[in-house]
């Protein structure tokens, strides 16, 4: 177990882009006696499973495990637990890789004596036309995903809070623990502010990439936000601590509630109703400015105010849920 690594894959009906993820795996720049890549599948019902056995019969490397759970958190688990690596990645099918990406952070992981690194993600769209690459300008700027440096980028190497697909030592998990299975989404972002809060060391190494896919309609978008705003709160009820997210996974929420609350309180008090339209034209006001000046020949103007708009109400909408999915529970006396 000296210089293994090995490479864990959570999917669940993955047939779109696996192979594509696959293809940038077997090509990177490692001795393939010394990897694994460990594909835990949730069972998927589309063609994924027969597009990595395709891989299987060429590469030995590669091994498909059953996650009948259907839940990310738990097959990452899987992953570990039947992994033989000192390094272990954690990444995502809906990738790929620079051909540098697992050597390049093996090596920083050593040097830097940290417990996690990871790199910078690239987001594309597969399909591109005005609306894709409309989203995908949304999903790489500040003003839609926050100051996440993973996804704006860094010029150096740097301490954060989080990385995507990120490579751990083997024994970070012994010291830390592993991803928590209550939570169907911020699962490593929750991991990794507990290390980091614990006194470990996570580094963002900027000359490593890696190329993310990213949803390419409206209806996936708000969808796949909607889910990330809701289990914001419910990582926090689940972890009893607001420390395991940060700040700008809350922005969303307190955007509606700036809208919402003056509203409901101007039917008693009329005139308390212009907070929400001073708020509201605001918000409108820096989703126009920004568009304009994101506004190329690939998007549309209309797309990119659309984008930003779906972005912020689905996930704040989404927040606002998990909210009341928490008060419900509460009611009933129900914390699972």
């Amino acid at each position: 177990m000296n210089n293994k690594i090995s490479i864990v894959i959570p999917c669940l009906n993955e047939e779109k882009y696996i192979a594509m993820c696959l293809d940038s795996l077997v090509i990177f720049d490692y001795d393939k006696l010394e990897i694994e890549i460990l594909i835990v599948d949730g069972l998927s019902s589309d063609k994924t499973r027969e597009i990595v056995r395709t891989y299987i019969e060429k590469y030995h490397f590669i091994k498909l495990l059953d996650n009948p759970n259907k839940i990310a958190p738990i097959a990452m688990n899987i992953g570990i637990n039947m992994s033989k690596g000192k390094y272990i990645f954690i990444i995502s099918a809906h990738a790929q890789y620079n051909t540098n990406y697992f050597t390049a952070l093996r090596e920083n992981i050593d040097k830097l004596d940290a417990d996690c690194v990871g790199g910078v993600l690239i987001t594309k769209v597969k399909n591109k036309n005005k609306k894709s690459s409309s989203i995908k300008e949304v999903l790489m700027h500040k003003f839609g995903v926050g100051n996440a440096s993973f996804r704006v980028g860094t010029e150096r190497i740097k301490p954060v809070d989080t990385v995507a697909f990120g490579c751990y030592r083997r024994s970070t998990f012994d010291k830390y623990g592993m991803f928590n299975e209550k939570l169907i989404r911020n699962q490593d972002i929750e991991l990794n502010k507990r290390i980091v809060n614990a006194g470990g060391k996570i580094y963002l190494i900027p000359n490593v990439k890696c190329t993310y896919y990213a949803r390419e309609n409206f209806i996936e978008l708000i969808k796949n936000q909607y889910k990330n705003g809701f289990w914001n709160i419910l990582t926090a009820y689940y972890t009893k601590t607001l420390s395991a997210l940060s700040l700008r996974h809350f922005i969303p929420l307190l955007f509606i509630l700036s809208l919402l609350i003056p509203f409901i309180v101007s039917f008693f008090f009329p005139k308390v109703v212009w907070l929400a339209i001073f708020s509201l034209v605001n918000y409108f006001s820096l989703v126009i400015i920004i568009s304009l000046r994101l506004k190329n020949s690939s998007n549309s103007l209309i797309y990119l105010i659309g984008s930003f708009l779906t972005l912020h109400f689905s996930y704040g909408i989404g927040s606002l849920m998990g909210i009341f999915t928490i008060i419900k529970k509460r009611i009933k006396g129900n914390d699972k």
